[in-house]
């Protein structure tokens, strides 16, 4: 598919997206889906001020193992009761790639709070990055816990979902493996983010955010 300088086929993907004055509306920026789902023989309707939406791109040939994601953007702050409608919280990986290097246990995050962004990457080293996670099955909930930290800020995210709420995805590898076959995913997470800045001495608590339709992805070869 080719649309101007955009491209796209099994091997490739290139091209570029500019917004004119977007600078002066940030607002355009932000995944806004509207229009109606038919199942079941009812209509369900999806309008940008009911619907939490989110789209990304999973680069690679596989799902890593462990393999992590959570994201939402219906947050409300617990401190002030206020609805937070410009910020959105993405926490990904479990064992990305460098190159052939796999790195065990890594996971990236950015929270956009309100205007202000706060970024936990590993591969920019300069930042002093660490990441602490675990992710657990019971019987009727997959369970997230994410500590997440720099010399400048830190992270604790804490998020459950109910396991009928969700889907266990039968993935089948582009090569035509299949390595994951306890792969859950769900859009109806709840839990809570704290978000700290930290400084000689101790640490100030920005907020603890109550986050709602939490997009999540757990799943380890079995």
């Amino acid at each position: 598919m080719e649309a101007g300088d955009c491209f796209l086929s099994e091997t490739q993907t290139r091209g570029s997206v500019f917004v004119e004055n977007a600078k002066d509306h940030p607002e355009w920026m932000k995944t806004a889906y509207w229009g109606q789902v038919i199942w079941g023989g009812e209509t369900y309707l999806v309008t940008p001020e009911t619907c939490y939406g989110y789209a990304d791109k999973n680069w690679g040939k596989d799902f890593t193992s462990p393999w992590v994601w959570l994201s939402s953007n219906n947050l409300t702050s617990t401190i002030t009761g206020k609805k937070l409608t410009n910020s959105v919280f993405n926490i990904g990986g479990g064992r990305p790639k460098i190159g052939h290097l796999a790195l065990n246990r890594k996971l990236l995050a950015a929270f956009y709070y309100e205007g202000e962004s706060y970024e936990f990457n590993f591969s920019k080293f300069w930042t002093l990055t660490r990441t602490e996670f675990s992710c657990r099955e019971t019987e009727t909930q997959i369970i997230w816990h994410v500590e997440q930290e720099t010399p400048l800020h830190r992270m604790v995210t804490d998020v459950t979902c109910e396991k009928k709420d969700m889907l266990l995805i039968n993935y089948e590898s582009p090569d035509g493996a299949k390595r994951h076959n306890r792969l859950w995913n769900g859009g109806n997470g709840v839990g809570t983010v704290q978000l700290f800045e930290r400084h000689v001495g101790g640490e100030r608590l920005i907020d603890v955010v109550r986050a709602e339709n939490i997009g999540c992805e757990y799943g380890e070869y079995c």
